[in-house]
């Protein structure tokens, strides 16, 4: 079998250019629709329903709206083993669910399924203050994760240029998280604790790829004892092709797995593990690409910047 050698340094801009398109497209969406945040960041309430039987969420939204005169949205979830379903309903703003309010969509929902029995499994309320102070607590904790990330990076691989290692890596990171929200906003998903956690995870995936290919490129530049600019391009190259099969692999690996999960997910409507695992796919091959197309080739243009200065 031919191997494959390309040639990721002189078709570099090409990468970019990609990467550019891409998040002009998420930024368009995101003007167009925007984002929504969860109750959990946004305050609100929520009444999660236990109900025998199948039913339609859109018709629930249009009858909790009728009872209590508020926007909602409705999700249902299938209960695994059974032919019972969850539903959640969620009430945006600043006010709680009152007890009168409750009853109403109680009286709403058993006049419309009269064959069904809807029972109140949880409710809850978020203040609006609350859930600021936790998005930016989450926010925060971001913050600091890259602080940390960029500070090992540097110190492990300070012998090829750690600061700039560190920098590169952490702006192909940057790149991975702004493709997730984007594909938040276009699929139409809250902004919630389910965003966070699918962003911390694509961190650690996308950091562990590019850590390898760093690896792989110091452990080329020691074949090249004559520090010679020339040569930086020629290292980048080896080291992402003999690195580029088991990133492509490892990535179509996880892709199918998380694929299986999404698929199995929709056919039981388990909408909070479907809306990990679908923005996670699009992560996944956002780091893969990141790790081989940004971050590598922007450590080599800092190193030759530095080495002819």
């Amino acid at each position: 079998m031919k191997k494959v050698n390309i040639d990721f340094y002189k078709n570099k801009k090409i990468f970019f250019i990609i990467s550019i398109a891409i998040i002009d497209v998420g930024l368009i969406f995101n003007v167009v629709f925007g984002a929504t945040l969860d109750i959990q960041f946004a305050g609100g309430a929520m009444i999660k329903y236990a109900v025998d039987g199948d039913v339609d969420s859109n018709e629930i939204d249009g009858l909790v709206e009728e009872a209590t005169g508020r926007n909602v949205s409705v999700t249902t979830n299938q209960i695994i083993g059974s032919d019972d379903y969850q539903i959640t309903v969620s009430f945006a703003g600043n006010e709680g669910v009152t007890l009168d309010e409750q009853q109403a969509v109680a009286e709403e929902l058993s006049a419309a399924y009269a064959d069904r029995t809807f029972s109140v499994v949880e409710s809850s309320s978020v203040d609006p203050t609350m859930g600021a102070k936790f998005f930016q607590k989450c926010l925060v904790c971001l913050a600091i994760t890259f602080a940390l990330l960029l500070g090992y990076i540097a110190l492990r691989f300070r012998k090829i240029g750690g600061l700039s290692a560190g920098v590169t890596a952490i702006i192909a990171l940057l790149h991975d998280v702004a493709i997730v929200y984007f594909a938040f906003v276009i699929f139409g998903f809250s902004i919630n604790d389910v965003f966070i956690a699918v962003i911390l995870t694509i961190l650690g995936y996308s950091l562990n790829d590019t850590i390898v290919i760093y690896d792989r490129i110091r452990e080329n530049r020691k074949l090249y004892p004559s520090k010679d600019v020339a040569d930086l391009p020629v290292i980048l190259n080896k080291s992402l092709n003999q690195t580029m099969a088991r990133s492509i692999m490892t990535s179509v690996t996880t892709f199918m797995a998380l694929l299986v999960i999404y698929v199995v997910a929709t056919v039981y409507g388990l909408t909070t593990v479907a809306t990990f695992a679908l923005p996670m796919m699009v992560g996944v091959v956002a780091g893969c690409y990141s790790s081989l197309c940004i971050a590598a080739p922007l450590y080599t243009m800092w190193a030759m910047r530095k080495a002819n200065k």
